[in-house]
């Protein structure tokens, strides 16, 4: 190691700069190797500081794909022809994109700037030009002025310039025209905001829960909900289409860029993406980051994506499933291109293994499956064996003359996690939904999911994080059938807390009937929260918002609530309902007061219409908006206290107050006055009048503790932390008539009680609703 560090001072890095280089080993060997490389070429010319900070940035800049390039363009480096970062970066951008193996030199010297000379002239020359254009700006700000984009315009008329000849000709020019620096121009420049040049876009007022106007971020300009792709914006940002192997890590071979041409013959430029789930369970919120980014991305570019059904084990696939995936990613707003399923591909993918097998690079191994689990298993005594022997072992696997567990195909690879040799092809003895029993052998993750999206000719392969550790095994197997190989991309898995997606554990959930169904309104599968009301726009807008990280994100349902409410703020129209009604007697109500009172759909906003709903002297309030003494903190009706009546322009006062045999109130009866001939109450609250009876579910978190299967926090397992007060049922709650015709999945805000959703349980006879969110806190008014 002091070898090393000695060896990287000489060059020019620190001491602790060479230490820290040393820690991280590729960047370490790469630049042990340009040194050794340079040396080679002009001796002693890795001392030179001008060259050590050249050869240091290629040994970090320098990717993979144009590794075998590095003693040449080092050799560029060391006679000087390369001299500048700026050339530097031309020379690996032009080997990036010809990663042939060859380099025609002549177009890479033109490429980065070897042999040209810029004088002192010209570069005087240029400054000159430039700083006579922004002459009046300069004399105005004076050393204020931002001279960084003087510099970038600078160079882009004598782009291979010494830069540090460019700033001091600059500033040589700016002293000439200003003079020497003030005391003004000493003090720190005040910030100001940059004026907003474009046209203000005319916008519809936003009501929140407490119908307040409010701005939201949710609505673009034209005041439609914004998409997943659109609150992305350019984080998602990929490569394009054809120019794989500027990617990281990704592999080139010979036939690589021939590849590449024909793929984008058949795909014409386009990107394509593909959703590719399990048909083994119901989808849940995480599923929805994967149908967003696959499908988002593929929108946003004009480009396609498949929805690929990965049906390569038939013992745990069902109809049902199929369908419920389809459902959800429609549900969400997006239409495959094509649905396809990996047994689409099985007499393809059977080729592919016995050419793999024919090519030295797969066998037959009789290891039992328990031999093979974990990251070290011993290595297999059949890895050598003949390949005429392999050939011929697969096709008694295929013909059935082999029994289940007593031979796999495997792959002579090993993954980036260390495990060796993973598993190609299996044998099992049930019937496949689609092909019968046309197969007793069925293909693996690892082997089907490249060469799937080999054949559909996938752009863009995006998986989560946890698929990484298989990209080399994904690139190996492509390359070495010779196959075109498409870019896998990772981000990070999506996580909620006080929650499970496991489907073993739904499932034991809902044998035990902690909840209903795989759709219970307490579980974050999709078809769960499209039944509790959650809008496919708010779960996008969650998604986009969490981003493409590719940090595993743990995320608290909170999140995803303020993202229901954002949307629901918008889209909800508003009605009057009350949950635990207390009866309301109108002393004095005039005869000819109107019947009927016009309510507005969104309060503030005329535009987005209204409904009406009927008055009498009898009506219902919240129960809890009447209490007969209270402290000062309690706005709402008491006997000393009127309270307003919302849309009516009234004010009623307590005159009676009837209770029941246990204390209770159960009817009051008040006189009223026109607001205008009275004092302005504290509140005003909602209230219903010959209204419909309805069902209402309020909904709490199903589990307890943040994270029900940590059993460092919940000891007894998940099924002990369940809350036994998730699920409260009001069967007699009240709701104006103009719900009435509501559809399953029509959403309303209740106004003053939260955000509800029509249940599929609901009866021609009798509305079921489930609340989806509660409103916004208000941090005020105790209203």
């Amino acid at each position: 190691m002091a070898d090393l560090v000695e060896l990287f001072v000489s060059t020019g890095l620190t001491e602790q700069k060479a230490k820290e280089t040393i820690k991280n080993e590729l960047v370490s060997k790469n630049l042990e190797q340009a040194i050794k490389t340079a040396e080679q070429y002009v001796n002693g010319s890795s001392k030179n500081k001008d060259v050590g900070k050249l050869l240091y940035s290629i040994a970090t800049k320098l990717k993979a794909q144009i590794k075998q390039h590095q003693n040449f363009v080092v050799q560029y480096i060391a006679t000087r022809k390369i001299s500048s970062e700026e050339q530097l970066s031309a020379a690996l951008q032009y080997l990036l994109h010809h990663p042939e193996s060859e380099v025609v030199v002549k177009s890479f010297e033109e490429a980065c700037g070897v042999g040209v000379v810029v004088t002192p002239e010209e570069i005087e020359s240029a400054v000159e030009e430039v700083v006579k254009k922004y002459k009046e700006a300069l004399k105005e700000k004076r050393y204020h002025y931002n001279t960084g984009p003087l510099l970038g315009e600078i160079k882009t008329k004598i782009k291979w310039a010494d830069g540090k000849a460019v700033k001091n000709e600059l500033d040589m020019q700016i002293l000439d025209l200003l003079g020497p620096k003030t005391d003004a121009d000493l003090e720190k420049a005040p910030k100001s905001k940059v004026p907003n040049t474009k046209p203000s876009q005319p916008k519809e007022p936003v009501v929140n829960g407490d119908n307040k106007i409010v701005e939201e971020s949710i609505l673009s300009a034209d005041g439609r909900l914004k998409g997943f792709a659109e609150v992305m914006g350019e984080a998602l940002k990929f490569h394009k289409p054809g120019e794989n192997y500027k990617t990281d890590g990704y592999v080139i071979t010979p036939n690589t860029m021939e590849l590449l041409k024909k793929h984008l013959q058949e795909t014409g430029g386009k990107v394509f993406t593909r959703f590719p789930p399990e048909p083994n369970g119901i989808l849940h919120i995480g599923h929805a980051k994967a149908i967003n980014f696959n499908f988002g991305y593929a929108k946003k570019t004009g480009g396609f994506c498949y929805l690929r059904y990965d049906d390569t084990n038939p013992e745990k696939e069902e109809e049902k499933f199929f369908l419920a995936i389809k459902d959800m990613v429609e549900w969400l707003g997006y239409t495959p291109y094509k649905v396809t399923y990996a047994s689409d591909n099985f007499d393809k993918l059977y080729n592919c293994a016995v050419e793999l097998i024919k090519r030295g690079h797969a066998y037959v191994c009789h290891m039992p499956a328990d031999a093979l689990k974990g990251f070290n298993p011993p290595d297999s005594p059949w890895r050598d064996r003949p390949i005429q022997e392999s050939l011929q072992l697969f096709e008694d696997m295929k013909k059935g003359k082999i029994g289940e567990g007593e031979a796999t195909l495997r792959m002579k690879t090993t993954l980036e996690e260390g495990k060796k040799d993973p598993v190609a092809y299996r044998i099992k003895f049930t019937p496949h939904h689609r092909t019968g029993n046309t197969w007793c052998i069925y293909p693996t993750y690892d082997f089907t999911h490249c060469l799937c999206d080999s054949i559909e000719n996938i752009s863009h392969s995006l998986c989560t994080k946890e698929f990484q550790s298989r990209r080399s095994s994904y690139y190996w197997l492509c390359n070495v059938l010779d196959m075109y190989c498409p870019v896998q991309w990772e981000y990070g898995r999506l996580n909620l807390s006080y929650t499970v997606v496991s489907k073993r554990k739904i499932a034991k959930l809902i044998t035990q009937a902690i909840v209903r169904d795989w759709d219970d309104p307490r579980l974050f599968t999709l078809t769960a929260l499209r039944r509790r009301g959650f809008p496919p726009e708010a779960i996008n807008y969650f998604c986009a918002k969490v981003g493409v990280t590719m940090a595993q994100t743990c995320i608290d349902p909170s999140m995803l609530e303020a993202c229901v409410r954002d949307v629901l703020n918008v889209t909800a129209k508003r009605v009057m309902a009350v949950l635990r009604p207390l009866k309301i007697v109108i002393s004095n109500l005039l005869s000819d007061f109107p019947k009927e009172i016009s309510v507005p759909d969104f309060p503030g906003i005329e535009s987005k219409g209204s409904h009406t709903v009927e008055f009498s002297n009898v009506l219902y309030i919240e129960g809890e908006d009447f209490k007969e003494i209270a402290d000062a903190n309690f706005y709402r009706l008491t006997k000393d206290q009127p309270v307003g009546l919302r849309y009516t322009g009234l004010v009623i006062s307590v005159e009676k107050v009837t209770k029941d045999s246990l204390g209770q109130p159960v009817e009051v009866v008040v006189s009223c006055k026109n607001a205008s001939e009275t004092s302005k109450p504290k509140a005003f609250i909602h209230w219903v009048s010959q209204p419909v009876t309805c069902e209402v579910r309020i909904y709490d978190r199903l589990f307890n503790h943040k994270f029900p299967e940590d059993t460092t926090q919940v000891p007894g397992g998940f099924l002990s932390d369940v809350n036994p007060n998730s699920l409260e049922v009001i069967t007699d709650a009240m709701v104006d008539k103009s719900v009435v015709g509501a559809k399953v999945y029509d959403k309303f805000q209740f106004e003053r009680s939260g955000y509800f959703s029509v249940d599929p349980d609901s009866t021609k006879g009798k509305l079921v609703f489930n609340r989806t969110v509660t409103l916004k806190e208000n941090s005020g008014k105790n209203a």
